[in-house]
């Protein structure tokens, strides 16, 4: 399994071990064996090229996944045992970008952190790459109830606050 963590905005220092980590354990609870991730997180300017370039859409966003998996018209698959059944479970090969511009003002909206919309934009990056789709009502609120879900877990087991990297004193 690869998950590449890498920062590329300035709005927020962050603790990428531990982003990479709380990746890492998102994709063992999905029961996903074997990935190549990578996570970038990125300013405004490069989510608004990215919308534009890829999604034909103007403006910044929070999320955009790239699966490349299904590119080519095939996904792979893998054996994943589940007790004493075998489940065929497909290798995640993808990119998410999140924008930590978006993060920071959804957090004061909905009376969260920024942290926890970070790894909120990760499962949900992580859920489209799994084949989740938000396009329609219905399957939004699906989507919406597993990333909640995985959300709180992920919570009860890492501290999200510790996200955030402490500024260095300047003396």
């Amino acid at each position: 399994m690869e998950v590449v963590v890498t920062n590329r905005q300035r709005t927020r220092k962050i603790d990428l071990p531990l982003l990479k980590r709380i990746a890492e354990a998102l994709l063992a609870d999905l029961g996903i064996e074997s990935a190549q991730l990578g996570v970038y997180l990125v300013g405004t300017p490069e989510i608004i090229r990215l919308n534009g370039k890829f999604l034909r859409l103007q403006g910044s966003t929070d999320v955009i996944t790239f699966d490349y998996a299904s590119a080519g018209g095939q996904r792979f698959v893998t054996p994943h045992k589940v007790g004493a059944t075998t489940k065929r479970c497909p290798p995640i090969h993808g990119e998410i970008f999140i924008c930590m511009d978006e993060a920071v003002p959804q957090a004061r909206r909905f009376r969260s952190t920024w942290q926890s919309e970070i790894v909120r934009y990760l499962v949900h990056g992580v859920l489209h790459l799994r084949g989740h789709d938000d396009s329609r009502p219905g399957s939004r609120r699906k989507m919406k109830r597993e990333e909640d879900r995985r959300l709180r877990a992920l919570s009860r087991r890492f501290s999200l606050a510790q996200l955030a990297c402490p500024a260095k004193l300047r003396a």
